[in-house]
Formats: C-alpha cells, structure tokens, sequence
C-alpha cells in the first residue's frame, strides 16, 4: 500500500482524497475525502483574471487539507488544477501560494490530460465488483469545462471544451451584477445554443451521436457536482449521502423533468432542495442543461452516476 493525496482544484470547488492505493490489486482505500466550494473561476471567463478575494477562499481551503495530508502522514502528494486557473493571466499568483500552503507545485493540465485523470478514476471500478459493461463515454461536467472520453480497456478518443455550470451561468445569466432568477426563456435558449456549439466541436474527436443508443453499446457515466446533485434529487434523498449515489442510474426521463423544475424556480426553492450544496444554488441549471442536452445528442436513455472521478484518476497516478 501507498499512502497517497490527490488535490483537484476547478473552476467551482476545491477537493481531497487521501487514500492508501495498491496497485497489484486495484483497491484505494478511502482515508479522507472532502470538498469545499471557493468558485476559483469567480469572472475569469469575463475579466481573464483571478480575483483576490477567489485566491482567498482557494488559500483557505488549502490550509485546511494541509493539515490534513500531515495528518495521515500522506507519502506523496499531487495538486492538479483545471480550467479556471489555465485561462488565468495571474496564474502564477495562484502557483506561489498553493507551493508556500502545500510544498507541492500545482501541475495546470491541458484538456486532455483531465480527460484522462477523469475516465480512470470513473471506469476502474466499473470493470470489478458493480461491473457495467464498456464501452464507457465519460462526461466530467465542472465549473468551467467539460470533458469527454470514449474508451474500453484504456482511453481512445478525449476532448474538453468550454462549457461548464459556472461559465455559463456567468455569460448568460448574469445581468447587472445580478443572477436572474428564474432564467428567461431566452436565457435558456442561448445556454443550450452554447452548449450545442461545443458539442458540434466535442464530436469532432469523440463519437457523440447515438453513441449511447443500445445497438452502439457505450454507456454513458456521469460526473461531478451538477450530475451527482441531478442524481440526489432523482433518488429523493432527504440529504447528500454518496454512497446512496454512486452507481446510481438515472434515466433521461427524470432529467428532463429535474432540469425543468430547476430552470423554472427560484434561489430560494433551489436552496431548500436537501441534496442541494450551498456553493451549487446559483449554477445547478446550467449544470442539468449540459447533462440533458449530452444524453439527448448520444442517444442515452440513462447515465451511470460515479462519485469517483478524476480526484482518483490523480490517486492512483501517483499510487
């Protein structure tokens, strides 16, 4: 066993997995994991800029796992960063103060290498104990991108492009400083436009259409806060429990209805919903939009929901 702890920091959260991994065996062992909102990509899809007071919620965070990873005496540790901090002109801001917290350098990854973090940590236990038959198109809906993988036994075809729950909410339904809620009509209509945009250009890489209908055989895995969340809701969980979730199925049917309701209320029935992060209020309709407008260009009629994402992917690549 290998003592390991893996950081992911995004565009909406910053999370930790300290875990002991064995890889003769294919088993983490869950030690701790934990998640905090700190919307690192507050107006960088605007501005091309982290804002201090961002910087400030991120740094928090950071010290708390700090302490975290010495308490569990973690062998080697590994800060990844994704989309907010790779469109950053202050990024080196951002680099200085994770190495003064944590002693370890945040590696911002490409696109691609986030794709590939996010589908091993997706689909390794997929082929054990709760098998589900590949091959797999993995969907990591975040903050400010979104990543597709197609694969079997490893990755075949990966792409991210631009579109997230923060960015969107940010550039569509922000008007003077102010989040309308519920959205208009043409709102929505100017999300899904986006949204469809970058899928025309995913599906340049990765096999989208009908990719997920019975005769093409590839099942479709969700990821991240905006499915999870849509997933909790479609259970009827009276409050967040991951274990109740992961490997869930939810069908397009119930995504549909969920991503309506959502759209149409307002902050504070969003806010009462029981599964509903505090930090996920403002930005799970533009979520839910990208999860149903995906299972309606691939043809799924249900997605696989994984708690395990790319915070494992980067576990076990240093394992």
């Amino acid at each position: 066993m290998t003592r390991v702890a893996a950081v992911d920091c995004g565009t909406n959260s910053i999370r930790l997995l300290v875990a002991d991994a064995d890889p003769a065996t294919g088993e983490l062992i869950e030690l701790d994991r934990r998640m905090k909102i700190v919307r690192l990509g507050q107006g960088v899809d605007r501005t091309g800029r982290l804002a201090p007071e961002a910087l400030e919620r991120t740094f928090a965070a950071c010290r708390e796992y700090a302490e975290v990873v010495r308490e569990l005496g973690a062998e080697r540790v590994r800060f990844v960063a994704t989309s907010a901090s790779r469109d950053a002109e202050n990024r080196e801001e951002f680099v200085r103060g994770v190495v003064e917290i944590l002693g370890v350098e945040p590696e911002v990854i490409t696109g691609d290498q986030e794709a590939e973090f996010s589908f091993t940590g997706a689909t390794k236990e997929l082929t054990g104990r709760d098998h589900v038959p590949g091959p797999y198109l993995v969907v990591d809906i975040g903050g400010g991108s979104t990543e597709f993988v197609e694969g079997g036994d490893g990755v075949r075809a990966a792409r991210s492009v631009d579109i997230g729950c923060v960015r969107l909410t940010e550039r569509h339904l922000v008007v003077d400083g102010r989040i309308t809620d519920p959205p208009t009509e043409d709102q929505i209509a100017a999300i899904r436009a986006d949204v469809e945009r970058a899928l025309d250009l995913a599906e340049r890489t990765v096999p989208l259409s009908r990719a997920c209908r019975p005769a093409d055989g590839h099942a479709l895995v969700g990821l991240a806060g905006s499915v999870t969340t849509v997933a909790g809701i479609a259970l009827g969980l009276k409050e967040y429990d991951s274990s109740a979730i992961h490997h869930s199925r939810i069908t397009l049917g119930q995504v549909r209805e969920i991503t309506g309701r959502l759209l149409g209320s307002s902050h504070a029935e969003r806010a009462e919903i029981p599964v509903m992060h505090p930090g996920r209020v403002d930005v799970i309709g533009a979520g839910a939009l990208i999860l149903l407008s995906i299972m309606e260009r691939t043809g799924a009629e249900e997605v696989v929901v994984s708690e395990h994402d790319i915070l494992d992917g980067i576990a076990w690549s240093i394992a």
